[in-house]
C-alpha cells in the first residue's frame, strides 16, 4: 500500500481546506499520515482514517534553532513513516519539509498558499527565504500555486522551474457551500469575515461602516473572526456606538452568510486565494474586495461584485454605496453570478483531481 505524508501547520486549516484530498487518497487505497501541531480538529482528521503524528511549529517565529529542530523532526517522521510522497502546505512545512524530503530523496508536492509578508516585501527575510526555497525545492516533483503572481515570483527567481502548476486556490466545496436564499432587503447587512488584523483591512471596513451607517441608517455591519489583541478595544467601542456587531470566531460561516447581503474583504495581505471570497460567492453572495492577486481572480468587476483600489477607504465607500443603490433583484443577481463563476472555475473537485493526478505519477 502506498503511503502519503501530509505536512501542515494548522488543524482547522487542514480539515476545512484539505479534507476532500485526504478522503480521495484514502478512497484510492493510499495510507495517509498527517503531521501538524495538535488542535481540536485533529480528531476529526483521524476519524477520516488518517494516522496522526504530532509536530510543533510556531507559524510566525523566525528562531533559527526552533526551525532547525523542526527540520530534524520532519526528517525523523519521514524515516519512521517511509512515505512514497510528501504533500506540504504553507511556508514552513514547504521549506523544512522540502529540505527533509531532499535529504532522504522522497518526492514532494508543495502548495504555495501565499507568499506571506516576509517574502512579498523586499529585504533580508525575503533573500533568506528565497535561498531556502531554492535548496528545498531543488528536486521537487510539483509546486502548486494559487495565483499567477506568486508563480511569477518563483519564475523570476528561478525556483523549481518547469515544475509549476496553477490551481484555483484551495477550491470550494460547492455542495457544502450551496446557494443560499437571498435575504429580504428591509435592512442591508454587510459582513467582514477574517482574522481581525491590520493587513486584512479591518481599519478600512470600520471606517466605511461608520460613514455608511451614518448616511444610511438601515444598514448593518457584521464582523466575524478571531481578534488579534490590538483590536479588541476598538471593536468594543464601535459595538457600543452601534456601528458594528462583532460575533467572534464562527464555527460555521454559513450561519452569518444566510442573513447578510454582501461580503466585504478589503485585505492587502499576501494571500494565495481568499477562501472567504470563494465561500461567500459559492453561497450566492456578492463580494466587494481589493484589486490584488488572490482576490481579483474571484471577482468580475460589476458582475458578481466590485473591486476596490488597494488601501483606499474612499473607493471602498464608493463601491458600498454603489451596491446599496442597486435594485434588490440586481443585488441578488450579482450573487447568482458569483455562484456560477465558482462552479465553473473554483470547484474543489478540480483541486482534488490535480492532486490525485500528481500523486499517481509516482511509481516506485
Amino acid at each position: 500500500m502506498k503511503r502519503v505524508l501530509i505536512i501542515s501547520n494548522h488543524h482547522s486549516y487542514t480539515y476545512n481546506f484539505r479534507k476532500e484530498i485526504i478522503e480521495e487518497l484514502i478512497k484510492n487505497n493510499y495510507e495517509v499520515y498527517l503531521t501538524l501541531p495538535y488542535g481540536e480538529m485533529v480528531d476529526d482528521l483521524i476519524d477520516l482514517g488518517c494516522h496522526y503524528i504530532e509536530s510543533e511549529l510556531s507559524r510566525h517565529g523566525t528562531n533559527v534553532i526552533e526551525d532547525f529542530k523542526l527540520l530534524l523532526r520532519y526528517r525523523s517522521i519521514m524515516k519512521e513513516v517511509r512515505p512514497d510522497v510528501v504533500l506540504t502546505f504553507t511556508i514552513k512545512p514547504n521549506i523544512y519539509g522540502g529540505l527533509a524530503c531532499r535529504s532522504l530523496n522522497i518526492p514532494q508536492i508543495a502548495n504555495i498558499t501565499g507568499l506571506g509578508t516576509a517574502v512579498e516585501n523586499p529585504g533580508l527575510m525575503q533573500k533568506i527565504t528565497v535561498q531556502l526555497y531554492k535548496h528545498a525545492f531543488k528536486n521537487i516533483q510539483t509546486v502548486f500555486f494559487q495565483n499567477k503572481e506568486n508563480m511569477q515570483f518563483f519564475i523570476d527567481r528561478k525556483i523549481a522551474l518547469g515544475k509549476h502548476k496553477l490551481l484555483p486556490g484551495s477550491g470550494v466545496n460547492t455542495e457544502q457551500f450551496s446557494l443560499l436564499e437571498y435575504p429580504s432587503d428591509e435592512v442591508i447587512r454587510f459582513v467582514f469575515i477574517s482574522r481581525i488584523m491590520k493587513e486584512k483591512g479591518i481599519d478600512y471596513y470600520l471606517e466605511a461602516a461608520k460613514y455608511i451607517k451614518d448616511k444610511y441608517p438601515n444598514t448593518e455591519f457584521h464582523i466575524c473572526g478571531f481578534s488579534e489583541e490590538d483590536y479588541e478595544n476598538t471593536l468594543k467601542e464601535y459595538e457600543e456606538k452601534g456601528i458594528i456587531t462583532y460575533h467572534g470566531m464562527m464555527k460555521d460561516i454559513r450561519e452569518i452568510l444566510k442573513i447578510t447581503h454582501c461580503t466585504i474583504h478589503p485585505t492587502y495581505y499576501p494571500e494565495g486565494m481568499s477562501n472567504v471570497l470563494l465561500e461567500s460567492a459559492a453561497s450566492g453572495r456578492p463580494v466587494i474586495t481589493t484589486n490584488r492577486s488572490g482576490c481579483r481572480e474571484i471577482v468580475d468587476d460589476d458582475i458578481n461584485g466590485y473591486l476596490v483600489a488597494l488601501k483606499s477607504s474612499k473607493d471602498l465607500i464608493r463601491k458600498v454605496e454603489k451596491f446599496l443603490n442597486l435594485p434588490y433583484d440586481e443585488k441578488k443577481q450579482k450573487g447568482r453570478q458569483g455562484r456560477k463563476k465558482v462552479e465553473a472555475q473554483f470547484d474543489r473537485k478540480l483541486v482534488v483531481e490535480s492532486y490525485i493526478e500528481e500523486v499517481d505519477k509516482i511509481h516506485h
